[in-house]
């Protein structure tokens, strides 16, 4: 199983918090993104048929560089099983920041970038009638900017929850680490209200900067092995 290749990979090889330096980190976030680069990108509009049901998906964005090539900006999976699909229509198609966190974000940035004072009502919930089109239109642009900006790869995987998560932890906390990852001046992420998105460059919080949780070469392997391919 590839629960049982971490643990073993980070025991026996000794790979541990404590004997990895930014260069080992560097090279290993490199090697990622390498990898995630070179497997099938998918843009909008997203034949959604064509996600395997398990796995985690990559995000890049428009204009943002690392390592030489396009830069991951967010990781993300499902909690529940066969659920991948269901998860990225949540970022492109379905228009409710509360099913989606990278939306909510997106928004954050919108509204603090006018100064806007909907960004309190924003963070809640629900929404009055009266509120309704300004969230609808609001949605609208997220919805835009989504799809022209972002894209994505697929790390297909069928193992339950706690692998899948569990990978996908590192990956995250692994170019969090990685002082190659750097967003660029003109990222919209600046704008966020939240200071682990700002300072990270990744659209997310959990996981980031957990030096215990490093991708291992097995990992990486294991990425290789699983990346989407689809033949033109």
């Amino acid at each position: 199983m590839f629960k049982k290749y971490i643990i073993w990979d980070r025991e026996e090889l000794g790979i541990t918090n404590n004997t990895l330096d930014n260069s080992q980190i560097q090279y290993r976030c490199e090697r990622l993104h390498n990898l995630c680069n070179s497997a099938t990108k998918l843009y909008y509009p997203i034949d959604f048929k064509q996600i395997p049901e398990n796995g985690i998906y990559i995000m890049f964005q428009e204009n943002e560089q690392a390592h030489g090539d396009e830069r991951i900006v967010r990781v993300g999976s499902h909690t529940g099983q066969n659920q991948l699909q269901s998860r990225i229509e949540g970022h492109y198609i379905k228009e409710n920041k509360n099913r989606s966190i990278l939306r909510k974000n997106i928004g954050r940035c919108f509204l603090k970038m006018r100064n806007d004072k909907y960004l309190a009502i924003w963070e809640q919930k629900g929404s009055s009638n009266k509120q309704i089109n300004y969230e609808k239109e609001l949605e609208k642009e997220i919805s835009e900017y989504i799809r022209s900006n972002f894209h994505i790869c697929i790390i297909k995987t069928d193992y339950k929850k706690e692998t899948r998560m569990e990978l996908e932890s590192k990956i995250i906390a692994t170019i969090s680490l990685c002082n190659s990852c750097k967003p660029s001046e003109r990222w919209l992420g600046l704008f966020s209200p939240i200071v682990k998105i700002k300072d990270s460059g990744l659209w997310q919080v959990q996981w980031l900067y957990k030096k215990n949780l490093i991708l291992t070469d097995i990992d990486l392997e294991f990425i290789e092995q699983n990346l989407l391919f689809i033949k033109e």
